[in-house]
């Protein structure tokens, strides 16, 4: 199973830090630096989102309408002359989906553990968002997953490819108070003040090879 490590590393990967890169105007470094970590949480909500057959039904009806993974398909294509507003937008109604009202923190967190300001991060993360669900979409399609549970198995596999100890602090890390709101604590988390888990910012960047 493909994940999230083998996207933001294989030629596709570099392509998309590139290109984000270009239309951001900001270093490739530090704009892979966003990515792997925006593009991990981004996944992690679905995850908590499809724990309802409600959250289920709604991301598997998004992915087989919209998201099927042909934005994957030109990735050059994408950035050439700048990325259309249609995707943008696009990127903003996922996120309001899967962040709803702790987008800004989400977007603070970031921009204060990459340096780069909240606006800047904010436009990452909604050209990330689409290209994330492009590949669930076809991650999807591969493994014929058809149920909410075949489809938190896919995710969690997207989010491995890791020793099973740092999966298991993601997991518990996007719900660090057990509420059943992953993001209560995305700012401290990814800032790294959670001091029992050594911050999301720094297991994300074991995950990633940082």
């Amino acid at each position: 199973m493909a994940g999230l490590l083998d996207l933001l590393n294989s030629p596709m990967g570099q392509q998309l830090i590139s290109g984000v890169a270009g239309q951001t105007n900001q270093p490739e470094d530090k704009t892979a630096n966003v990515l792997s970590m925006a593009m991990p949480l981004i996944l992690g909500a679905m995850k908590k989102n499809v724990s309802t057959p409600e959250g289920a039904q709604g991301l598997m009806s998004a992915l087989s309408n919209n998201h099927s993974g042909g934005i994957l398909d030109n990735i050059g294509g994408l950035f050439g002359g700048g990325v259309d507003d249609s995707v943008i937008s696009d990127g903003a109604g996922i996120l309001g989906h899967v962040f709803g009202n702790k987008q800004p923190q989400v977007e603070n967190a970031l921009s204060q553990k990459s340096g780069l300001d909240a606006g800047t991060v904010a436009q990452i993360l909604k050209i990330a968002a689409p290209i994330v669900m492009g590949y669930l979409g076809k991650q999807t399609a591969q493994s014929n997953v058809s149920d909410g549970s075949g489809m938190n198995a896919l995710l969690g596999s997207m989010l491995g490819g890791q020793p099973q100890e740092n999966q298991n602090l993601i997991t518990t890390l996007l719900d660090a108070d057990g509420d059943g709101s992953i993001l209560d604590d995305v700012a401290g988390m990814v800032m790294g003040s959670n001091k029992k888990s050594g911050g999301l910012g720094g297991l994300l960047g074991g995950l990633f090879g940082k």
